[in-house]
C-alpha cells in the first residue's frame, strides 16, 4: 500500500535557486507538513533585515561563512554548520560572504516548543 503526499521526497539547492520569493518573504518555500517548512535562503547584500519569527528554527548552512547572532550570543558559521533560534529570539547573520545560503527549517507550535 502506498501512502500518497503532497510534500516531496526531496529538495535541490539547484531548485531551491530557482524558487520564485513570495510577496513579502525573504525565503523561498521547498516542502511543507504539518508545521513543518523548509525554506532556502540567501541573505541580501547590506543587511540581514529579519525579525523574530513565531516558531522555532534551524538554519543549515549550504554555502558561506559569517557570524550568527541570537538574542546576546554570537557565533562563527561555516559550510555543514547547523545554527538554532528559538521562536520570538531576535536573531540576523552578520559580516556574512556574499556566497552565503541556507536551508531554514520552520517547526512546531507557535511559541515554540518548551
Amino acid at each position: 500500500m502506498t501512502v500518497e503526499t503532497k510534500t516531496p521526497l526531496l529538495a535541490t539547492l539547484a531548485e531551491a535557486r530557482k524558487a520564485p520569493l513570495p510577496e513579502g518573504r525573504l525565503s523561498a518555500l521547498l516542502m511543507e507538513h504539518g508545521t513543518m517548512q523548509l525554506r532556502h535562503y540567501k541573505p541580501p547584500q547590506g543587511g540581514d533585515p529579519q525579525k523574530p519569527h513565531d516558531q522555532d528554527e534551524l538554519y543549515v548552512v549550504m554555502n558561506g561563512s559569517g557570524w550568527f547572532r541570537c538574542d546576546d550570543q554570537r557565533v562563527k558559521f561555516g559550510p555543514g554548520d547547523v545554527l538554532y533560534a528559538g521562536a520570538g529570539a531576535v536573531h540576523r547573520f552578520e559580516d556574512y560572504s556574499k556566497d552565503t545560503e541556507l536551508w531554514v527549517v520552520f517547526y512546531g507550535a507557535k511559541g515554540g516548543e518548551a
